[in-house]
């Protein structure tokens, strides 16, 4: 999971499909990160705990953390949480020499498969595939947040299930 800080989105997603995976006895390796380093360090955000919390999930003990291009080849499934993000994502792949695609050939290594966490999200529209950033509101924005991600993850645990 890729946000902007790896302070809200990215750590809900990530702890919430965490959650999913193991319940469903789907085993999987998780993790987060930003695309920027602005919140290098950082604990989650103190609003996103609450929500979690609130809502049944575990806050996990995580500490923000920018991607780096030397760990794209270990992942098979980067998911985005803006297109932002995925455009980020694409940038750091091409100048890593990462393939778009799935195989390895004399172009380059095969990369991870990067793509929206909203494409699984079966009431997003082709006008709205972010996940919705709660950092500048209240409360309700980080319901918001975790609620896109609760609906969405379900069906991510089904594709990484097959």
């Amino acid at each position: 999971m890729v946000c902007t800080g790896n302070i809200c989105r990215s750590t809900m997603a990530h702890q919430i499909l965490l959650e999913a995976a193991r319940d469903a006895g789907v085993d999987i390796v998780v993790d987060s990160a930003g695309v920027s380093d602005e919140e290098e360090g950082n604990p989650v955000d103190r609003r996103a705990a609450r929500v979690l919390r609130e809502y049944g999930h575990e806050v996990p003990n995580h500490r923000a953390r920018q991607i780096r291009m030397s760990e794209l080849a270990d992942w098979d499934l980067i998911l985005a949480m803006t297109g932002h993000h995925l455009s980020a994502l694409n940038r750091l792949r091409d100048r890593a020499g990462l393939r778009a695609d799935a195989a390895s050939d004399s172009r380059g290594s095969a990369g991870p498969d990067i793509r929206l966490f909203r494409d699984f999200d079966p009431q997003a529209t082709p006008s709205d595939h972010d996940v919705p950033d709660p950092w500048y509101g209240g409360y309700q924005d980080f319901v918001e947040t975790l609620e896109t991600i609760e609906r969405t993850t379900p069906f991510i645990v089904e594709e990484l299930s097959k």
